[in-house]
């Protein structure tokens, strides 16, 4: 059995498992019900772009904000369970059709998949207003890295197909800090791409990395959003049921986009969305403060 069909059948595993945690879970608190066509709608369209390397939590943040269908403290899990298993489908068409050193592939999913783990442990446990601020930061940070890329003013890549040395041992190292960001809602593509072209490989191996990574780190890291039960059921499966054939749609039928376009749109949509953020967790915390101050007021 060679390396990439020990990762298939070890992503098979995840799935199985993180499926079977996902429905008991769910069951045992009695939170299954069926999603709205809205909600599926928003997985559709998110993943549909997720799939063509655009990214998806940023768009998929300001839907659920704009119709208030998910608490903010939650958010963070609503989105690591949702793209799931569309990001499995996703893991298994691109590490299919496209080579990439075996080894390079391994070790940077091993990282991405152990930094969710370890980073949705602490995100799964944070209140709602530093969960505001971490995701309206990183919004702006993945704005930064989408708006480098609009300007070509990120690194164009190399011919490699793998790494070694120093320089794997970097990659990986990235892909562990970048796979504790997912969990928190900061986009992974742009950073990792960065990273993939930073180093010298080809702008082709870059989407079996980041599509694999995606789909091993939310396995491993919805696990622990779904045991403290931090995300949203009903936002969570739409994605799931509408993302998944948005995967299938453009990976298989679409040839020609005018991503530019679309990227400034969701360059857009990063920005309004952070601000609110930041926003809400300022107006929250000047809240807590007056109420803080109301039982001094009435002992005077």
């Amino acid at each position: 059995m060679t390396i990439k069909q020990m990762l298939f059948v070890a992503l098979a595993l995840c799935t199985v498992v993180f499926c079977v945690l996902w429905y008991q879970e769910a069951r045992r608190k009695q939170s299954l019900c069926w999603p709205s066509l809205r909600e599926c709608g928003i997985g559709l369209f998110t993943l549909f772009l997720d799939t063509l390397g655009i990214g998806a939590f940023a768009t998929t943040t300001a839907l659920y904000r704009v119709w208030n269908l998910v608490a903010d403290e939650d958010l963070p899990g609503t989105l690591n369970i949702g793209i799931t298993l569309p990001a499995v489908a996703q893991g298994y068409i691109y590490m299919s059709v496209v080579d990439v050193d075996p080894k390079t592939l391994t070790l940077m999913i091993i990282a991405a998949a152990a930094g969710a783990w370890f980073g949705a442990g602490i995100v799964s446990r944070w209140p709602r207003r530093k969960i505001q601020i971490g995701m309206g930061t990183t919004l702006f940070v993945t704005a930064g890295f989408l708006l480098a890329r609009q300007f070509d003013l990120l690194p164009l890549g190399g011919e490699l197909l793998g790494l070694d040395g120093p320089r794997l041992l970097i990659a990986v190292a990235a892909n562990l800090l970048l796979g504790a960001l997912m969990t928190l809602g900061i986009g992974f593509f742009a950073p990792c791409m960065m990273v993939v072209y930073m180093l010298g490989m080809s702008p082709r191996a870059a989407f079996p990395i980041m599509m694999g990574s995606c789909a091993f780190l939310g396995t491993v890291g919805s696990i622990r959003f779904i045991r403290q039960n931090r995300y949203n059921w009903r936002a969570a499966i739409g994605m799931t049921i509408g993302g998944l054939p948005g995967v299938l749609l453009a990976a298989y039928f679409v040839r020609s986009l005018p991503l530019y376009g679309l990227r400034w749109l969701v360059f857009c949509v990063m920005i309004y969305t952070g601000f609110n953020m930041l926003r809400a967790a300022s107006r929250e915390h000047a809240q807590s403060l007056s109420k803080e101050a109301q039982p001094s007021v009435a002992e005077a």
